[in-house]
């Protein structure tokens, strides 16, 4: 693919696609995991099915990664995305310690219908983020507390990038160009290639950063699926994961065209 922000905005369209179908083939697979449809190889054919889905998300951080090279500003605050999505962005994209709220959230929700099935009520017998054993919540806190000191991490660093927009090169340069408007002189070639190299330099850490989150990420969803989780587990886990993300677009996009169509006055 080509690798400007146009593009990006191309193929994200094309990944929603493919992520509203990779739904529906978790959600089927979680209905073929009761006991009268199981089958012996049930477990392998749940494992391709993690393997395509969780391709689709490299597949992702890759063409994100090579659009980076050329606009890291347009990955940073994409304009694809709406306004509800922006506000909830860190670096470019989901904050990586949502992955364990996502599990913790999905298992009470799951763990309340098991409640429900003891009195009485049907529900599905399904092995679920409510089965989680003690061992596989002590490699989650310990999962979810390196990630957290990881991202913290991150953020600290981008925070030292974004405090640089005061540093002395950037106030003498607004300060120059300033002085020019007020004379009304055209900013020499001089000012110009100074205001692009300090700039340039500055997206350049962004890029790395950005980097760094996005394969904070990748690996925070790498850990859960296949580490720690069972793989009927991780099928819920995607299914909620997948769910969140299509429905915060969904409904931001829902809520910018009724914003454009009735401005406030």
């Amino acid at each position: 693919m080509s690798t400007d922000s146009s593009s990006f905005q191309e193929f994200f369209d094309r990944w929603l696609v493919e992520q509203n179908l990779h739904l529906e083939d978790l959600i089927s697979a979680t209905t073929a995991q009761r006991p009268a449809e199981r089958c012996s190889d049930q477990p392998e054919l749940l494992r391709g099915l993690l393997g395509r889905v969780m391709g689709q998300y490299e597949q992702y951080y890759r063409a994100k990664s090579l659009s980076a090279q050329q606009d890291v500003l347009a990955m940073l605050s994409p304009p694809w995305r709406s306004t509800l999505e922006d506000a909830f962005l860190w670096i470019g994209g989901w904050r990586p310690s949502m992955a364990f709220h996502v599990i913790y959230s999905k298992s009470g929700l799951q763990l309340e219908t098991h409640l429900l099935q003891l009195q009485g009520i049907p529900a599905n017998d399904n092995d679920d983020l409510a089965d989680l054993s003690g061992e596989q919540l002590r490699l989650i806190d310990h999962l979810q507390l390196r990630t957290i000191r990881e991202e913290r991490h991150i953020t600290e660093e981008m925070a030292r990038v974004q405090e640089s927009a005061a540093d002395a090169s950037m106030v003498e340069l607004s300060h120059l160009a300033t002085q020019m408007i007020m004379r009304r002189t055209t900013p020499c070639l001089r000012v110009n290639q100074r205001v692009d190299a300090t700039l340039v330099a500055k997206e350049n850490q962004m890029e790395e950063l950005l980097h760094a989150a996005d394969d904070l990420r990748l690996r925070t969803l790498r850990a859960i699926v296949h580490d720690i989780l069972t793989p009927i587990q991780a099928v819920h886990f995607l299914i909620a994961v997948a769910e969140l993300h299509l429905r915060l677009h969904d409904w931001g996009k829902r809520r910018d065209a009724v914003a454009t169509s009735h401005p406030s006055i």
